[in-house]
This record gives structure tokens, sequence and C-alpha cells, in this order.
């Protein structure tokens, strides 16, 4: 009884790549025939980037500072607290000239107002400049995109 030799390769070259019979079926090549090299010699995107996020983490800032503000006189802390001081002159820093917009009683109340607005409004001021500034200053393969269409 002859058993099949189940190693196609020949018996002077070993090490040669022999396809399966997946690829034989497909008639894919062995390997890929070139090689592609993307450089991206372009310091716009990465420019770009940098800049968005130092934006982002700005305006995050900004609104960490009114919600630690929020905190703060709601609960109670001294106001002739060094903390508490830089913490509220940074909070009317950045504001966005909200202080009064409204205006009821409690203090507490109109700080979680006014402050509130004014760190929604940087969040949002945030977002939508750095969309806008990526969908002006990144090529159309960079960008983010909300969704994406393929035509067939």
């Amino acid at each position: 009884m002859t058993y099949p030799d189940r190693d196609r390769r020949p018996a002077d070259r070993p090490t040669e790549f022999m396809p399966s019979q997946e690829q034989v079926y497909r008639q894919e090549a062995p390997y890929p025939r070139e090689e592609e090299v993307v450089e991206r010699g372009d310091g716009r995107v990465r420019t770009v980037r940098v800049v968005c996020a130092v934006i982002d983490v700005i305006c995050w800032l900004f609104a960490i500072v009114l919600a630690i503000h929020i905190f703060l006189v709601i609960g109670g802390a001294n106001p002739a607290n060094g903390f508490a001081q830089l913490i509220e002159s940074w909070s009317a820093a950045v504001s966005l000239g909200l202080r009064d917009l409204f205006t009821p009683a409690n203090e507490a109340l109109r700080t979680l107002l006014n402050d509130g607005l004014a760190a929604l409004l940087w969040l949002l001021i945030g977002a939508v400049l750095t969309s806008v500034i990526s969908r002006i200053a990144l090529p159309a393969h960079e960008r983010r995109v909300w969704y994406r269409r393929t035509v067939r």
C-alpha cells in the first residue's frame, strides 16, 4: 500500500511557498506583489488635531471651574477662603457675562442657573469650534463623518 505524497513542494526546494487550496480556488497571489507605503508629509492634519484638542481642553477647563463654583456656593463654602476666592474670580472671568441673567432670591439657585448655563455654553462653543475647524481645515478623507454612504 502506498500513501500519496501530501507535501506538494519539490524535494529540491522544501521552503518554497505553496498556495492553499482556497487560494488556488480564488486565484489569489500567495503574497502581495506591490507594497503600498503611505507617508503623510503634510503636518496640517496633526496641527489641526492639536488645535482642536487645545480648544477642547480650554473649554472643558472653563466648564469645570464653573461647576466647582456652583458646588462651592451650593455647599456653603467660606467666601473668605483662598481657594473659594480663586474659584470665584476665575468663574467670574469665564461666566460669559451671564452672572445676572437669572435673578432669583436664593443665591444657590442663581449661581446654579447662571454659571450652569455658562458651563453648558462653553461645552457647546468647544464642540462647534472643533467641528467647524476640522471640517474646514482637514482633507476630506481625514474628517470625522456622521455617516458613510457607499454607492454600488
